[in-house]
């Protein structure tokens, strides 16, 4: 008898509508200053708000840096990958 396999996962429209967090996590490399520099310029924090977030980063070992629809997130952690820090995309819900 021929083994019957599940159905492959699709992601549907829902899933995308769903709000999806952008995460920065802490890594032994990049300098502080550099992390919040790359906060401002990716996100367009101000430089308050990119130091909150890089110390959260530095002291609890990851930080949400944005909430909302997959495709953009996708786009920011990209671009965080773009600039070498550890970013991934979480589902919210």
């Amino acid at each position: 008898m021929p083994e019957i396999l599940d159905a492959p996962k699709t992601v549907t429209k829902d899933a995308l509508d769903l709000p999806w967090n952008v995460v920065v996590h802490n890594d032994p490399v990049n300098l502080m200053s550099y992390v919040a520099q790359v906060f401002q310029k990716v996100f367009g924090h101000s430089r308050q708000r990119a130091e909150k977030h890089m110390l959260e980063v530095h002291r609890l070992g990851r930080s949400i840096l944005w909430t909302g629809g997959r495709e953009r997130g996708e786009l920011y952690v990209q671009q965080l990958h773009g600039w070498l820090l550890l970013a991934t995309l979480e589902r919210t819900a």
